[in-house]
């Protein structure tokens, strides 16, 4: 364990130097080394922290060793978050290589820092570094660039105040994108995870509306609509957290779609669901019955009002029948 800081203090050293001396073959080298180390080496990462490597890395995510650097960094991550979050300019080359090559990286070591609480409101506040992570979705597939990127969404989305900047970026659209286009069971089950979050603001209802996101959702909850046990439960996930959110207009955007409460009534007496998709079934359907009891009351409340006020109107209660 003693060596470990020498070793440590070495690698950066060496990639100090040969970047001082604008040496790229060097420096490339240096950064591969210290990627090489914190990938075989769980035990230097924090002593590489430590000794500086942090901030010479993210000067690297725009030179052609970028993906090492990235690769670095998000190794580091795993046992030094707060020394990467507190690095200055990191969010910012983070951000810059979301659009590179080393995007996979890079988006993954964001989600590495969303793991702990404390970032996700300083992350959000990034609304540049969000619409990168948008924009992923929308690049041409690449399965871990794009998981990557849903993750480090998720995370971001688990902070409130983030759902609608996410919705103003455009990733409610990105996101049922993938939805309904991409094939990999993975991407999808990831995708709806990130819907069922960002649904939890009052500004996704329009949203869903412009993509038809609650019948979509919908055809997810029925039986055989979802490829996974788990994307289903995602889906009713979603529109529980849209019509929380949203409330009576949300329930309405719900209910206008033919055989909605049967849909989900369906999911919350199947056996085969997981038990949190049958949980949020459920909590939907008390949701859906109730706004479904309360409109048929004023209705009928409003009919009685109308038969009150106009002597020419009878209720069927009270009309005669005339041979």
């Amino acid at each position: 364990m003693q060596d470990k800081p020498h070793t440590a203090r070495a690698l950066v050293g060496r990639l100090r130097g040969a970047a001082a001396a604008c040496d790229a073959p060097a420096t490339a080298a240096a950064v591969a080394a210290i990627r090489l180390a914190s990938k075989d080496d769980p035990g230097i990462r924090a002593p590489l922290a430590e000794a500086g490597a942090v901030p010479l890395l993210a000067a690297q995510l725009s030179a052609p060793a970028a993906t090492d650097a990235a690769a670095a960094l998000l190794n580091i991550s795993i046992s030094a978050r707060e020394q990467l979050a507190s690095a200055p300019g990191l969010l910012d080359a983070l951000t810059a290589a979301l659009r590179t090559g080393a995007a996979h990286h890079a988006a993954a070591t964001v989600h590495s820092l969303l793991c702990a609480e404390a970032h996700r409101a300083a992350i959000g506040a990034r609304r540049p570094l969000l619409a990168a992570l948008v924009a992923l979705l929308r690049a041409p597939p690449s399965t871990r660039a794009t998981k990557d990127a849903l993750k480090a969404l998720f995370g971001v989305a688990l902070y409130p105040p983030n759902r609608a900047t996410l919705v103003s970026l455009g990733a409610v659209q990105a996101l049922f994108a993938l939805v309904v286009t991409d094939p990999r069971h993975g991407i999808v089950e990831d995708a709806t995870a990130v819907v069922a979050q960002v649904a939890g603001c009052a500004e996704s209802l329009e949203a869903f509306r412009w993509v038809s996101g609650v019948r979509i959702l919908l055809d997810l909850v029925e039986p055989g609509g979802a490829e996974t046990p788990r994307v289903r439960e995602n889906a009713a996930a979603a529109l529980l957290n849209l019509v929380v959110a949203g409330g009576e207009p949300a329930v309405a955007e719900v209910l206008a779609v033919g055989g909605a409460e049967e849909t989900v009534r369906d999911l919350a007496e199947d056996s085969a669901a997981t038990p949190r998709g049958k949980a949020k079934a459920e909590a939907l359907l008390r949701a859906l019955e109730g706004a479904a009891r309360k409109r048929e009351h004023r209705l009928a409340d409003f009919l009685n009002g109308l038969v009150q006020s106009d002597p020419y109107i009878s209720s069927p209660a009270s009309a005669s029948t005339h041979g």
